[in-house]
């Protein structure tokens, strides 16, 4: 008979956050050759279990369908060809196509980290998925380069946070915000070291910006809203700017009206990403460039990593419940029991 574990399971398949409960039926996972199998401590949210959790995410094939895609753990056992530099017993952090809402779980050595003495299960838990995101969109697909400017909407989610810190380490020219509250923009301006912020819901931010930055704009965009935000992309990019949409929590249909000319005018260049689609050599690639660049600058406490509540694995459903508010800073970490 097959071994069995908890892991948090979803209610006819897809549904609110109520629909979240804790199966203990559930079959423990068995390593591929290049796995490990990690007895997780805590697991952080991200926005995409929430789509997930609603049936409306592209999930990759290979991902289980239990939720989650970061962790915080130890390595129980290995398949028959993992990494070297792991043993049985390590404290690790990292990345997973999905299952992270598991006692266990079955993830590629290639996307383990050592987890620092410095770093607390819960924070380990909540790197990777934002960390590594920020990284790929500013570095990769922006193609950030000292000097240059850089705004980062929804300024207090958990990859901003990370992405303006990166930004300013950096040496960014100029780091610019959007968010919902004055709270938030004070936090990112005053707490991570933004440049300037500005509030959707009372002010036209792409006007700000161009007020700013006396009409040039901005060189890079990250953007997690889409539809609603197109056009003020376009009217807030520099020429010769990278616009990297990372999500579309607006919707993916463009408003009547929206003018598509500042592409040619201003030479910019629109790029979609995504990293749960991404293959194992380009994940690993950039866990390598999250644990030299990052890494030392997380254990020397230069780099925060915000957690805003940790939760009981028990409250998955608050949890989730919390996340959907949309009124965090930082992270939501479950700790499992």
């Amino acid at each position: 008979m097959a071994e069995t574990m908890r892991a948090v399971d979803i209610k006819d398949g897809t549904g609110p956050a109520t629909s979240l409960y804790i199966n203990s039926s559930t079959p423990k996972p068995t390593p591929r050759p290049t796995d490990a199998i990690v007895k997780i401590k805590c697991f952080g949210l991200n926005r995409m279990d929430l789509l997930q959790r609603e049936g409306h995410y592209p999930v990759p094939p290979q991902a289980p369908k239990t939720l989650g895609v970061e962790f915080s753990g130890t390595i129980e056992s290995f398949g028959s060809d993992a990494e070297k530099g792991f043993k049985k017993g390590d404290e690790v952090f990292g990345l997973a196509y999905g299952g992270a809402y598991a006692e266990y779980i079955a993830v590629s050595t290639h996307m383990l980290m050592h987890k620092p003495k410095e770093l607390s299960w819960e924070q380990a838990a909540g790197v990777p998925e934002t960390w590594i995101t920020a990284t790929q969109a500013m570095y990769l697909v922006g193609e950030f380069a000292p000097g240059k400017s850089i705004l980062w909407h929804a300024g207090a989610s958990s990859v901003s946070i990370s992405g303006i810190q990166l930004s300013k380490a950096d040496k960014a020219s100029a780091i610019y915000v959007t968010a919902g509250s004055q709270e938030k923009i004070d936090f990112c301006v005053k707490e991570l070291g933004a440049t300037a912020g500005f509030n959707y819901n009372t002010q036209d931010w792409a006007k700000e910006i161009l007020k700013v930055t006396d009409g040039k704009g901005v060189d890079i965009i990250i953007d997690f809203v889409g539809a609603t935000y197109f056009q003020g992309n376009l009217d807030a990019a520099a020429r010769d700017a990278r616009i990297v949409t990372l999500g579309a929590l607006s919707g993916t249909k463009l408003p009547a009206g929206v003018d598509i000319g500042a592409f040619v005018r201003k030479r910019i260049r629109f790029e979609g990403s995504s990293l749960r689609s991404r293959d194992e050599d380009y994940q690993g690639k950039l866990r390598n460039t999250l644990a030299d660049h990052a890494l030392p600058k997380m254990r020397e406490g230069i780099f925060k990593i915000l957690v805003e509540k940790v939760f009981s694995w028990e409250q998955i459903v608050e949890a989730h419940q919390l996340m959907e508010s949309n009124k965090t800073k930082g992270k939501i970490i479950c700790k499992i029991d």
